[in-house]
């Protein structure tokens, strides 16, 4: 199952890369939610009412900070930022899910783990100040990089709603809480999407919108709606921690599809990553 979710998320960045094509940020966010709400709909009619109203607030913020808002800053990233560097930077989430538990959930912080925490910074920083887009853009690091920023947001959303999924929404069903959260944020998403956008417009008039749209279309199935239902059983069935791990492949896989798709990949890039699943490493192994 590990294996499986770390294909299909580090997959994930390079489809945003070919929405981008022709759709914006704000447009790919608003489909990929929408998309995978409408999908999950018929498992939402049927939880919803056997959910209790007291963990309804836990959905929301899980689905706004760990769906929603992610949504749109990786699309944002990825304007300027290379897919494989973003992949490389999603990392942090196991960074950020310690951090977010040791403050507001109790996890117990030691040595070992503050070193991770710590290393986990210093290899986001060499990635985003020395190891640039990835791109000819910007080559030293200047400029882009700094769109690594809305990735590090995105992450420390995935730390809460990694925690708020362990600690709160415990015994309901992995694919009725992926399916409620995506119900309350859906609606708000489709609506705006489209009114609030030119989505309908470009599908109707602009050479190439549906292959972009077929790109979203798949993330929103599988990075989205199956790779979430996957995520919340494996943080069911174990540990926030041991589920985020698939941090450690995503990158690898990220990093192979932006290669084949002709991205170009730096010794300060290789070494921003390694000090970052260095940290990961660290934080899973200490006691």
């Amino acid at each position: 199952m590990l294996l499986l979710l770390a294909t299909i998320w580090g997959t994930s960045f390079i489809l945003m890369k070919k929405g981008l094509v022709v759709f914006s940020p704000l447009e790919l966010g608003a489909t990929r939610v929408s998309v995978a709400a409408l999908l999950l709909l018929p498992f939402a009619l049927q939880h919803v009412r056997q959910v209790e109203r007291s963990r309804i607030k836990w959905l929301l913020l899980s689905g706004i900070v760990g769906t929603l808002i992610p949504a749109f800053l990786f699309a944002y990233a990825e304007t300027k930022l290379a897919s494989g560097l973003a992949g490389v930077l999603n990392a942090l989430t196991a960074v950020f899910t310690l951090v977010v538990g040791a403050f507001f959930f109790g996890q117990r912080l030691t040595g070992l783990r503050v070193l991770g925490i710590g290393l986990g910074l210093v290899g986001t920083i060499v990635l985003m100040l020395l190891g640039g887009s990835g791109g000819e853009a910007t080559p030293a690091g200047v400029g882009n990089a700094w769109y690594g920023l809305y990735i590090v947001a995105a992450t420390v959303g995935y730390g809460v709603s990694v925690n708020v999924i362990k600690h709160h929404l415990h015994g309901i069903p992995p694919v009725a809480v992926t399916a409620l959260l995506l119900l309350f944020i859906g609606g708000p998403a489709l609506a705006f999407l489209l009114v609030g956008t030119g989505f309908l417009h470009k599908l109707a008039t602009v050479p190439g919108a549906w292959v972009a749209f077929g790109y979203i279309a798949l993330l929103a199935t599988m990075s989205t709606a199956v790779a979430m239902v996957l995520f919340n059983k494996l943080i069911h069935q174990s540990t926030a921690l041991f589920a985020s791990s698939n941090t450690y492949l995503v990158p690898i896989v990220a990093l192979g599809w932006g290669l084949l798709d002709g991205e170009v990949i730096n010794g300060w890039h290789l070494l921003g990553m390694a000090i970052i699943l260095l940290s990961v490493f660290i934080i899973h192994r200490a006691k």
